[in-house]
C-alpha cells in the first residue's frame, strides 16, 4: 500500500476492529458506509457471502488477525476507485467544521448523554435506552457549508450509532435538512445554541427516527462532558 494516507486509515482501521467488542458491526458499518455489497467485497476477498454475513452479523467468533488484514487490504482496493478513503485526512487531523470527535470504549445508552449534557429531549423519549458509541461535535456553518462528498462522511468516525452535536446553531432547521438528505443518519442529533427550536427541524427528526435534543451552556463544556464518557 504506497499511498501513505491509505497507509494511516488501515492501520487505524485494523486497530478499532481488533479493540472492537462487536467487530462484525462495524465491519458492516464500515462497508455500508463505503457503498460496497456484501456480495462485491465476498468475492473480492475469496469468500462465501455467507462467510463474510456470519461475521458481520456476529454469528461467527471474532475475526483474526489474518481475516482482518484481508478484509481491510480488500476494502482499500475496492475503495480506491471511489476515493472515500484517500480523500479522508490523516487521524486526529479534523477538519475546522469538526471541533471534537471520539468513540466510547464502551456503549453508552441515550440516556447518559441526556444526563451528562443536561439535554431537554425534544423528540425520540421512546429511544433513550438506544446505545451510542461515540460522539462528534461540530460547528454548524462550517458543517453546512464546508463539508461535502468524502469529507462529510467523516462526521461518523467508525460508526453511525453516534450523538452528533451541532453547535452555533439558528434555529435548528439546516442541520436536520443535512442529516435528512444524508445517506448515512446518527442515532442523535443535539442541536446548541436556539432560543427556539424550528418545528420543521422536530418533525425532520421524528420522521428520521431520530433522538433529537437541544443543549444549552459553553461548548467546551460540552466536549469535556462528551469526553468524560469515553
Amino acid at each position: 500500500m504506497s499511498d501513505p494516507r491509505l497507509r494511516e486509515v488501515a492501520v487505524r482501521l485494523a486497530g478499532e476492529l481488533a479493540l472492537s467488542k462487536d467487530p462484525g458491526r462495524l465491519m458492516r458499518q464500515w462497508r455500508e458506509k463505503l457503498g460496497i455489497q456484501q456480495m462485491k467485497l465476498a468475492s473480492e476477498m475469496g469468500i462465501s457471502p455467507s462467510v463474510l454475513s456470519d461475521y458481520e452479523g456476529g454469528r461467527r467468533k471474532a475475526p483474526g488477525s489474518q481475516f482482518i488484514k484481508k478484509y481491510i487490504s480488500t476494502l482499500v482496493r475496492i475503495d480506491r476507485e471511489r476515493g472515500v478513503l484517500a480523500g479522508s485526512r490523516a487521524v486526529g487531523e479534523a477538519p475546522d467544521a469538526i471541533l471534537s470527535i471520539g468513540e466510547f470504549r464502551e456503549p453508552r445508552p441515550v440516556s447518559d448523554v441526556v444526563r451528562a449534557l443536561s439535554l431537554d429531549v425534544l423528540t425520540g423519549e421512546d429511544q433513550l435506552d438506544r446505545l451510542l458509541y461515540g460522539y462528534t461535535v461540530l460547528d454548524s456553518i462550517r458543517t453546512i457549508y464546508a463539508l461535502s462528498g468524502s469529507e462529510f462522511y467523516r462526521i461518523f468516525g467508525s460508526t453511525t450509532e453516534r450523538v452528533l452535536v451541532f453547535t452555533k446553531v439558528v434555529m435548528g432547521r439546516s442541520p436536520l435538512v443535512a442529516v435528512r438528505v444524508s445517506q448515512l443518519k446518527p442515532r442523535m442529533v443535539v442541536i446548541h445554541g436556539p432560543e427556539r427550536v424550528d418545528p420543521l427541524s422536530v418533525d425532520l427528526a421524528k420522521r428520521e427516527r431520530l433522538v433529537m435534543a437541544l443543549a444549552r451552556g459553553e461548548v467546551r463544556e460540552i466536549i469535556e462532558r462528551l469526553s468524560s464518557l469515553r
